[in-house]
Formats: structure tokens, sequence, C-alpha cells
């Protein structure tokens, strides 16, 4: 049934259980899941922030921190790997920049996912509810079926 899901995967006990329903689906169609982290994306004259240069950072500060963010990324992704068993499966990672719903969205449709298994609510709960949350914005968005799982 479900061939291709895309489980957002940020570090929360919501996103770990999104990750548990995704791996039972997957073993009952024989799916590939698609673990994606999102990082929130990096102002160009970062330094301002951190009381250093106002001067946007140069292509090698830029690829530096990009890779950072891929290894956060990554390790956040080995760390739900590692809370769910999901022996047996084909799995593969994904990690991005900028703002989660957006690249959930374009995952999804580059994928061409059968459908998104997420959590609820996230690691920035407070900012979800203020602004509201990935997952309401993302299944109202997604061209394909959005399981939340709360």
């Amino acid at each position: 049934m479900y061939k291709t899901l895309l489980v957002p995967v940020d570090g929360s006990v919501h996103a770990e259980k999104a990750l548990a329903v995704a791996a039972e689906l997957a073993r009952s169609g024989g799916g590939t899941l698609h673990l994606l982290n999102v990082a929130e994306a990096t102002p160009d004259n970062i330094g301002i922030l951190v009381g250093g240069s106002t001067e946007p950072m140069s292509e090698a500060e830029r690829e530096k921190l990009a890779e950072g963010v891929r290894k956060a990324g990554e390790k956040v992704i080995d760390k739900a790997k590692a809370a769910v068993d999901l022996a047996g499966l084909e799995v593969k990672a994904l990690v991005r920049q900028g703002k989660a719903g957006e690249r959930i969205i374009e995952a999804a449709e580059e994928l061409k996912a059968d459908a998104i298994v997420m959590g609820s609510r996230g690691m920035s709960d407070l900012k979800g509810m203020v602004v509201g949350s990935v997952s309401h914005r993302v299944s109202h968005t997604a061209g394909c079926s959005v399981i939340t799982v709360t």
C-alpha cells in the first residue's frame, strides 16, 4: 500500500513514535522509509547575531556551516534509527535546511511519497502553539496522505 514513506525526525519523542508507526506500515507493504531532518535556515550575516562581523559569510564559511548542519542532522537521524526497530527495512536519510514545513512538502514531492508520517508535535512545542504547528501546515498542503501520530 505505502511504498515510499517520508518520516520527518527532529529528536522528539513524537517523531520517534511516528517512525515506529511508519516502520510497521513499511513492513506490511514492503516500503522504503526516508528519514528527513530539517535544520532552520541560518542568516547570511550570522556574525551580527553573535557579536561578530556584519559582513555576509564567505563561501568557505557557508560551506563549513552547511557541513555542520549536515552532521547535526545525521546525528538526529541516527538517534531516531537507534530508538526504533528498523531491522529488515530499507531506510534512507535526508538532511535539509530551511523552514521545516516547506522542506517536508518539497521532499515528499521529490520522492513521490505515498505518505508522510510525522509526530503531532516536535521539539519546538511553544513555537508551534504561537505560529501554528508544522504537522498542521503539512497536513493541509501535502499532495499525499499525511499520518499524524500523537
